[in-house]
């Protein structure tokens, strides 16, 4: 079975983390197929954080939808995610996207990821090793899905990533007045 993770890290080393978890995914999961570029993005949900480094990569399969959750979860440990605020900063975070053509809505599994077409942090990396794998859901391709989104300034590829982030007058490093 063809599927499809989204892979996120902004704590640590990110890029040798993602690297880690590619190396467990190959040993636990399946046959990679395809991985996109590192892409740096800002964080999504819960801003106050630092940026994460993000991909995409297609493998295949024999690993049913529940028992691929709990192995992503157990990789995530592995590599030392530990629980946290929902959305909040992380070592490592891997996400079912895609599982083949597969439409599944239980308490603790929605697939295809119940977020995935209005996140640019997804869809870049995705349209980049898939842009022609039709969302079950709509039918329509990931690239209409990433066209759809417009301009995608929070999502740089990575190295060199984003611009640093400006810092706002009377900051850090600056003076004031009491």
């Amino acid at each position: 079975t063809r599927v499809y993770l989204g892979i996120g890290s902004n704590l640590g080393e990110r890029a040798e983390t993602i690297r880690a978890a590619l190396r467990l995914l190959a040993a636990r999961v399946g046959e990679i197929i395809a991985v996109s570029s590192l892409y740096e993005t800002e964080p999504w949900g819960l801003t106050d954080q630092p940026r994460f480094l993000n991909a995409v990569c297609a493998l295949e399969t024999a690993l049913e939808p529940q028992e691929l959750l709990a192995t992503l979860k157990e990789i995530e440990v592995t590599l030392g995610r530990v629980p946290t605020v929902r959305y909040g900063p992380r070592v490592l975070d891997l996400d079912i996207l895609l599982y083949d053509d597969l439409q599944l809505d239980t308490p603790e599994l929605t697939i295809p990821h119940a977020g995935m077409l209005t996140r640019s942090t997804v869809l870049v990396p995705l349209a980049e090793i898939a842009p022609l794998v039709r969302h079950p859901r709509t039918a329509r391709t990931i690239r209409e899905h990433l066209a759809d989104l417009g301009p995608t300034p929070d999502v740089a590829p990575y190295p060199p990533g984003l611009p640093p982030k400006a810092v706002a007058k009377g900051g850090l490093g600056q003076p004031s007045r009491c």
